[in-house]
């Protein structure tokens, strides 16, 4: 064995499984971190697009203003937005007919309000789970390609009749660069997946108390 110790030397002087596992971890690192960045970003427009919603939704203007003028936009809204939409537009439809009983015209509402709320949550929670696999699986994955290093670093001196700590360093050193990055992957997914589920929870609380709130509103409307 080599007696270099540099990182890229004893990436290249592992034996082919070790190279498949820490070129497994980088990848999946890799992703993680464009899922990091792309769920922050999300999250962001949608705790902006909540507050901006809920500023014009409590201004005291008309139901139906608002509505058109979502409306006009409807391919493109999120969040608090999409429940509204939702929801307004069946209490629209379904009042129409005076043959419907009020309260099935709210319950038309609700379940209209909580299939978006279903979605849209759907949509804050994906790269999640990847994020919470890659968080759970990156060190033993690491940790397999470490043990598998040291074990041909021990086969390999048993074909030498004095073993010294100078030819088994490098093996172990390179056996323990898979646990080293199994960690890098593993950190910042699991920070990250921790983060972004507890604001994910605090969207979808927002949304529910958005919905409940809604839905009062609409029972007022339905009984005038």
């Amino acid at each position: 064995m080599t007696n270099d110790l540099s990182f890229l030397t004893l990436v290249l002087s592992a034996s082919p499984l070790v190279q498949l596992v820490m070129a497994t971890l980088i990848l999946a690192s890799i992703i993680s971190w464009s899922m990091i960045i792309d769920r922050a970003k999300v999250l962001k427009r949608a705790r902006t697009a909540a507050d901006d919603f809920e500023s014009r939704f409590w201004a005291g203007g008309d139901l139906n203003d608002l509505f058109r003028a979502v409306d006009r936009d409807s391919d493109n809204i999120k969040g608090m937005a999409s429940i509204f939409h939702a929801g307004f537009r069946e209490f629209a439809r379904l009042r129409q007919s005076s043959e419907i009983d009020p309260m099935a015209v709210i319950e038309g509402a609700q379940r209209s309000m909580r299939v978006a709320l279903s979605r849209e949550m759907d949509s804050l929670e994906t790269h999640l789970s990847f994020l919470a696999t890659v968080g759970s699986t990156s060190p033993y994955v690491g940790l397999f390609g470490t043990v598998w290093g040291i074990m041909n670093s021990f086969q390999a001196l048993g074909n030498v009749k004095q073993a010294t700590l100078s030819l088994v360093a490098p093996g172990i050193a390179e056996a323990l660069i898979a646990t080293a990055m199994g960690l890098f992957a593993a950190i910042p997914a699991v920070v990250a997946y921790n983060r972004y589920a507890n604001d994910v929870e605090r969207l979808n609380n927002r949304y529910q108390d958005f919905l409940d709130e809604f839905t009062t509103l609409l029972q007022r409307q339905a009984h005038v």
